[in-house]
């Protein structure tokens, strides 16, 4: 990447959730790259730390704010501590997610509503806090995560929470429309983190943490990665049945296996 490529975000003003590992904090590194000042949020202090020394080692510019998302009263904080700092917000990326695969049936009501806060209320009350701001100013990214699990139906906590997601930026994406404001989703597949596990020939969070900045940069409605996903997705509209056979409890204990 040259030096004009990687400057192209210069001066503006990133939030990331989930910036302590994986896909967060590549797109931290990755913002910083291409010269935005990044607000890192995540609740573990000590690899937001780290992550930040990495940034600044790098010539580029982080701070950190400890944010739980789950929680709505650290939410908030994040945004009025962000705007105290730097004075608006330029860019949001909602990465901050968690994942299971366990049963309906055997999932708590405290789980299930814990999901639903950090995948789906989280960004939502984010983007609401932000906005207004970038609205005023006819300028702004708000960037989600989602994921493949979001169009291709695998576990019912899990991918209502994803589905929500997609369907929330795709319908705010056409309500801003014109604005200035652009809304993008990204919905990974199997990522080599720590969500994603360390399956052989699977990409690591980089190639996604590219994607995000591209977006920020040159907005589009939507990008699945890797590319290779895409006719998976039109399978199962095409012929869900096969989607039933590959995620049967017999399918899923061999793949596990």
């Amino acid at each position: 990447m040259n030096a004009a490529k990687r400057q192209s975000l210069a001066g503006e003003i990133a939030i990331v959730t989930g910036a302590s590992s994986g896909i967060g904090a590549a797109t931290a590194r990755e913002l910083a790259r291409r010269g935005a000042r990044v607000v890192l949020a995540a609740r573990r202090v000590d690899k937001l730390e780290a992550q930040a020394r990495a940034i600044k080692d790098a010539g580029g510019e982080a701070v950190i704010i400890p944010t739980d998302v789950a929680d709505e009263a650290q939410l908030t904080r994040l945004i009025e501590q962000t705007i105290e700092r730097f004075g608006h917000v330029d860019i949001l990326v909602n990465n901050a997610g968690i994942g299971s695969l366990d049963s309906l049936a055997e999932t708590t009501p405290e789980a299930i509503a814990h999901m639903v806060r950090v995948n789906l209320l989280a960004g939502m009350l984010l983007t609401r806090a932000v906005l207004p701001g970038m609205l005023e100013r006819r300028h702004g990214a708000i960037i989600s995560v989602a994921s493949v699990a979001g169009h291709i139906a695998i576990a019912p906590l899990y991918s209502s929470t994803k589905y929500g997601l997609r369907g929330f930026m795709l319908s705010l994406q056409r309500e801003v429309r014109g604005s200035g404001v652009s809304v993008s989703v990204v919905s990974p597949g199997f990522i080599r983190t720590a969500m994603g596990g360390s399956r052989r020939f699977v990409p690591g969070p980089e190639l996604v943490a590219r994607k995000i900045a591209n977006l920020a940069q040159r907005p589009r409605r939507e990008v699945v990665v890797p590319f290779y996903y895409r006719p998976l997705i039109w399978l199962a509209v095409l012929v869900p049945w096969l989607v039933d056979l590959a995620t049967s409890p017999q399918a899923r204990k061999r793949y596990e296996s």
